[in-house]
């Protein structure tokens, strides 16, 4: 029978326990009205994977198999799915890694009540820690064909975040200007720069380790800073070209004090966009930043509208998401654990993956 994965429930606080994957045997599900069977070939870790299993994410379920990202073939349709489905059969798909929030550019149509992440998640059974998923045939899009499997699974919350985060909240996804990531390596700032540079923006990063620097440098970005120097900031001015010396747009992911920080070096009303806070829950904002008009916009995730968007623009620019590692096999309990440990550590630039399958597709690898 095929294999699912979830995290089995422990005694312990918030932040100090850590609780232990299970694997556990399942039968295949079969696809109703509209809907699709998916055989998984890979999937990919997030963050909010590693927090799950601290507790420090809300809505934990046990039951539910763990993990948003997910690249598979479908195998099987429903009944009175549309032509557009029916075209899918065989295909490779991406899984769409969030329900309930189909367009509205504000932010999902009832957040609360119906928008969810899938993967260990109470609002939904799904997730892409399992060897055969069903769907609604709206929940998946063709994966681009330059992608591997690995790459594919890589993409779809990073993408669909670091999508929202640069080109729909910033106002500065454009040719030329300036743009800071702040904490390279990640797989959101990783795909911010992918979409920057294809964009035409000049991209500067920060990060605590020189090597992730000199990587992101040649991936396109024109230089970066070591975030742990007490005047990263003053480096990072002294980088910025003389014919625009200020930044047009800051993306973040870890809060803590990038106001006070780049408040200098943003233009008047310049965007610092916040998609997420690993410092800490909370920021500072300074009274600079209001007297120079500075903007802050909080932006997590995206609509299913943003995400074919996104997909979209990865397969006309032939953008290959960056994988650090991948381990094979779901019932490889001690190789994924080892890629959470890469995760607490760190250590990983890109992604990290796990090869579910070991189908002809997935020898582009």
């Amino acid at each position: 029978m095929p294999y699912s994965l979830t995290v089995k429930k422990t005694e312990g606080k918030p932040g100090q326990v850590y609780y232990p994957l299970q694997l556990n045997t399942v039968p295949i599900p079969t696809p109703g009205p509209n809907q699709i069977l998916v055989k998984l070939n890979a999937a990919a870790l997030n963050h909010r994977d590693l927090f799950i299993r601290q507790h420090l994410y809300p809505g934990i379920s046990f039951s539910s198999p763990l993990f948003a990202d997910g690249y598979g073939t479908v195998t099987a349709l429903g009944a009175s799915c549309s032509a557009e489905a029916q075209g899918l059969l065989h295909k490779p798909v991406l899984l769409l890694p969030s329900r309930g929030w189909a367009s509205d550019p504000d932010g999902p149509e009832n957040l609360g009540r119906d928008f969810v992440i899938i993967g260990s998640s109470r609002g939904s059974d799904a997730g892409t820690g399992q060897e055969y998923i069903v769907v609604n045939e709206a929940d998946v899009v063709p994966a681009p064909e330059h992608l591997t499997p690995a790459e594919g699974a890589a993409l779809p919350l990073v993408g669909l975040t670091g999508w929202r985060a640069l080109v729909s909240k910033s106002s500065n996804a454009e040719p030329g200007r300036n743009i800071l990531i702040t904490g390279i390596g990640g797989g959101v700032a990783l795909q911010v720069l992918q979409f920057a540079v294809a964009r035409g923006c000049n991209v500067w990063v920060t990060s605590g380790d020189k090597a992730k620097i000199e990587r992101a440098v040649g991936m396109g970005a024109k230089g970066g800073v070591i975030y742990k120097d007490a005047d990263w900031d003053k480096q990072l001015g002294g980088l910025l070209p003389k014919e625009r010396p200020y930044l047009d747009a800051v993306i973040d992911g870890a809060g803590g004090d990038v106001v006070g920080r780049t408040v200098k070096l943003l233009k008047p009303g310049g965007v610092i966009v916040c998609y997420g806070m690993t410092l800490g829950p909370k920021m500072d904002w300074l009274m600079q930043a209001t007297l120079k008009h500075i903007d802050l916009r909080g932006s997590t995730m995206g609509s299913t509208k943003e995400f074919q968007e996104m997909v979209e623009f990865v397969r006309t620019h032939k953008i290959r998401p960056v994988v650090s590692r991948v381990v094979k096999g779901l019932d490889n309990l001690e190789g994924i654990d080892s890629l959470f440990e890469d995760m607490k550590a760190g250590k990983q630039f890109g992604k990290l993956v796990i090869q579910i399958t070991d189908d002809d597709s997935s020898s582009k690898l």
